[in-house]
């Protein structure tokens, strides 16, 4: 039998309710094997789950409170600060919704770069106000292979004496 999260007890004795569906929303949310960050306008966490714990190995203790920074490798800090502002404070719509992924380098907790994508939603949030919710997974695996494609026809065409058709 997989190791399953736990069920919310309402919905094992047959009762359900709106405190229910949030029990079972939470549950989704913390359990989730992709990464789940939800951040602040002022770019603070607020929530991090397993899977982000999983991904870049900072507890959810570690980082609730702290600014995003610690995922974000020092090079990059001022251009995510910039699109990270132009949606969550000026109000832009985010190109990186429900169908198109960011793809970026990240930092885990002892310093390694892992590269991830990711999708954002602002949303409300009743304390808060606007949060940037992110789910995001490791891309490392398949960033790879693309390189190691790119890497092997620039070495077919070099061996074949061809160039890559012009692009306009």
């Amino acid at each position: 039998m997989p190791h399953c999260a736990p069920f919310p007890a309402a919905y094992r004795s047959g009762m359900t309710n709106d405190h229910t569906d949030d029990a079972i929303y939470r549950t989704v949310l913390e359990e989730s094997p992709e990464a789940v960050v939800f951040a602040d306008r002022d770019g603070i966490i607020r929530f991090w789950n397993r899977g982000a714990t999983e991904l870049f190995g900072h507890t959810a203790e570690e980082t609730i409170g702290q600014r995003m920074d610690m995922i974000i490798p020092e090079n990059l800090r001022a251009r995510h600060w910039e699109g990270y502002e132009r949606v969550m404070v000026q109000g832009e719509p985010s190109r990186y919704g429900r169908r198109d992924m960011l793809k970026v380098p990240a930092l885990r907790k002892d310093g390694t770069r892992v590269s991830v994508e990711f999708t954002l939603l602002p949303i409300e949030h009743p304390t808060y106000g606007p949060i940037a919710v992110a789910v995001i997974r490791d891309a490392s695996e398949a960033f790879t292979e693309l390189r190691d494609l790119r890497k092997r026809l620039a070495e077919a065409e070099a061996r074949a004496g061809t160039l890559p058709p012009a692009t306009s």
